[in-house]
C-alpha cells in the first residue's frame, strides 16, 4: 500500500499538473460544444432550407468522423495553410468540433419531444423563430435531456485523453511521462483510473440533482 501511495506523492509534479490541464480542457470543451451544438440543433430545425442543410451535413460528417481524425488535422493540416494553433487551443476545437455534433443531435431529440402545438400557439401570438425556440422550446427541450447530455460529456471528459497523442500535457500523458521514471505502470493507470473517477463524479452528481429537480418541476 505504501508503494501505492508513494506513486502519487512523489510524482505529484506530474500528475497534479496533468490533470488540471485536463479538467480545463474539459471545460473550455464542454462549454464551446453546448453553444456550438444549441447553434447546430436550431439550424437543423430552422425553417430555412439552408441551414438546415449545412446543419445535417455538418452532423452527419463530424459524427461519422474517427476524432483521432480530427485532432490530425487540426495538429497537422491546418499548420499547413499558415494558420499556427498552439497545441492546447487545437486540442480545445477538435473537441468543441466533435463533440458539438453529438450535443446537437441529443438537444434535437429534446426539442422534437416539445409538444408542436406550444410552438404554434407560440407563432399564433406573433413570436419569432427565435423567440419560440429561445423562450419555449429549449427550456423544456433541456429538461429532457439531462441524462444523455451528461453521458456526451463523460465521454468528452474521457475523449480528452487523445490530446496526450498530439503533445498535450494533460492526464492521457502520465503513464508515458512516469514510465520513464520507472514507476510501476499498473499503479500509475490505477491512478489515472481514480483521477478519472474523481473528476467524473461531481457530473454524475449534478445530473442526479437536476433530474431530482426538473422531476418535481414537472
Amino acid at each position: 500500500m505504501g508503494s501505492f501511495l508513494s506513486v502519487l506523492t512523489d510524482n505529484w509534479d506530474i500528475i497534479g499538473p496533468h490533470f488540471l490541464a485536463t479538467v480545463e480542457l474539459f471545460l473550455i470543451a464542454a462549454a464551446g460544444s453546448l453553444v456550438v451544438g444549441t447553434l447546430l440543433a436550431a439550424m437543423r430545425v430552422s425553417p430555412v432550407p439552408a441551414l438546415r442543410a449545412f446543419g445535417t451535413s455538418y452532423v452527419l460528417l463530424l459524427r461519422n468522423t474517427p476524432l483521432t481524425l480530427v485532432f490530425a488535422l487540426l495538429v497537422f493540416a491546418v499548420p499547413k495553410l499558415d494558420v499556427n494553433i498552439d497545441y492546447f487551443p487545437s486540442a480545445c476545437v477538435a473537441l468543441i468540433a466533435y463533440t458539438s455534433a453529438f450535443v446537437c443531435e441529443v438537444l434535437r431529440s429534446g426539442i422534437n419531444t416539445v409538444p408542436v402545438g406550444q410552438a404554434e400557439a407560440a407563432r399564433a401570438l406573433g413570436m419569432t423563430f427565435t423567440q419560440v425556440l429561445g423562450s419555449v422550446v429549449l427550456p423544456q427541450a433541456f429538461r429532457n435531456i439531462v441524462p444523455p447530455m451528461m453521458s456526451v460529456l463523460i465521454a468528452m471528459l474521457k475523449n480528452t485523453t487523445i490530446a496526450a497523442g498530439f503533445s498535450v500535457a494533460e492526464a492521457g500523458a502520465i503513464r508515458a511521462y512516469l514510465a520513464e521514471r520507472g514507476e510501476n505502470q499498473i499503479q500509475v493507470l490505477l491512478w489515472v483510473t481514480i483521477g478519472f473517477l474523481v473528476i467524473i463524479a461531481p457530473l454524475v452528481y449534478l445530473q442526479r440533482r437536476l433530474e431530482q429537480r426538473w422531476k418535481v418541476a414537472r
